[in-house]
């Protein structure tokens, strides 16, 4: 007869259900694991994974969020300057590049995942507009300033640079924004 395991609350679970999908989703990817093997490295039966989350976009969905709970709780650790807040975010970013081209090729077949993306967006903007201080630039201008943001820490997350050029490039941007 196995051995009762000790109960665990409903949160504590499901927390334990991200942990793992996280470790999973960036070290073997997300497409290569199943919902099966997501259950295993979590130590639940494969069907309690359901219980908890409505489809694997579902749960990649929960480990975004607390990616980005995470970041927002150290964000007042972070450095100040547009220049030192774009390198921040790409470091932090960095350990998890994989899932920010999964959640770029998510968005065309998947509707939550493209609701989150643009709820990303839109509040990723909006802290990206208060870091940007140039006297006259229009909303346009603005607008294009906060593209260049994004472009800029996409850019630096899917293509390798040194740590030297990654400064450059965002200290560069920095003096032509702000």
């Amino acid at each position: 007869m196995p051995a009762n395991k000790r109960p665990r609350d409903r949160q504590e679970k499901r927390d334990e259900i991200v942990t793992a999908a996280r470790r999973l989703y960036v070290d073997a990817g997300y497409d290569a694991t199943s919902m099966s093997c997501l259950a295993a490295e979590a130590g639940v039966a494969a069907n309690t994974v359901y219980w908890y989350f409505a489809d694997k976009d579902d749960v990649l969905i929960a480990v975004l969020d607390t990616l980005v709970e995470e970041a927002l709780l150290d964000l007042p650790n972070a450095p100040t300057g547009l220049a030192g807040r774009l390198l921040w975010l790409i470091d932090r970013l960095s350990n998890v590049s994989t899932l920010v081209s999964t959640v770029h090729a998510r968005t065309t077949v998947s509707e939550s995942i493209d609701a989150w993306h643009h709820r990303f967006h839109t509040t990723g903007e909006a802290m990206l507009r208060a870091e940007i201080h140039r006297p006259g630039l229009t909303p346009t201008e603005l607008d294009a300033a906060v593209r260049l943001c994004v472009f800029t820490i996409e850019g630096l997350l899917t293509h390798p640079h040194d740590e030297s050029e990654k400064r450059a490039i965002c200290e560069t941007l920095q003096k032509s924004l702000c």
